[in-house]
């Protein structure tokens, strides 16, 4: 049996998970932990074959763990499970060790494939996070980035460049306009400007 160990907060979820696995006839569910903390170091003295991790946990979040796992564990696969599908969050997670990365609303049958999948060597991931992740490289080649921020605060500057109003922008990410605004006072601060003005012309200096 391949042993899978499970890092999720949400009970309900967790517990249809764990049965989920141990009723495949082919996955085992070695430890359940509903946190990052309670998970280290404990998943590095027990290492299962697969953790299953959500990325938003009370404490560390789950891009964190996954570094820390592949740094003291690196032959534990580390799968998301999430349901957020922000850019950010999947890169910084592929970025960090993770081998696949699936949402929440993935059909009982299209988990387990997944981690069929990952056990054999590939890189499971939900069709529309596979999308995202093709796209972010084609749209990637050719626009200037600022090194001080985020993925999701470049996205935003590239967009209010063009002229886009928060609105229009937050509309684009199917984000609130709060959101946006919060991120853009980000980027005024990692960027030592005032107003969209001057962050802007920081980024046409790149071009």
């Amino acid at each position: 049996m391949v042993t899978v160990s499970l890092i999720e907060d949400d009970k309900h979820y967790r517990e249809g998970l764990e049965d989920l696995i141990n009723s495949s006839g082919y996955f085992k569910t070695l430890f359940c932990y509903s946190s990052a903390e309670s998970a280290l170091p404990h998943i590095i003295q027990h290492p299962p074959d697969i953790a299953i991790i959500d990325i938003k946990l009370p404490g560390i979040n789950g891009v964190d763990l996954i570094l820390s796992v592949k740094k003291q564990a690196p032959a534990i696969q580390c799968m998301v499970c999430s349901f957020y599908d922000d850019n950010e969050y999947v890169f910084n997670a592929l970025r960090n060790g993770a081998s696949g990365y699936i949402l929440k609303d993935s059909m009982p049958q299209e988990i387990i494939a997944s981690l069929r999948e990952l056990h054999d060597g590939g890189a499971p991931m939900s069709r529309y996070i596979a999308k995202k992740v093709i796209s972010a490289f084609h749209d990637k080649q050719q626009l200037p980035k600022l090194s001080e921020l985020s993925d999701r605060e470049n996205e935003i500057l590239q967009l209010i460049s063009t002229g886009l109003v928060v609105k229009e922008a937050a509309a684009k990410l199917n984000l609130s306009s709060h959101t946006v605004t919060k991120h853009l006072k980000n980027i005024y601060i990692k960027l030592h400007v005032n107003n969209r003005i001057e962050a802007v012309n920081k980024l046409n200096h790149l071009r």
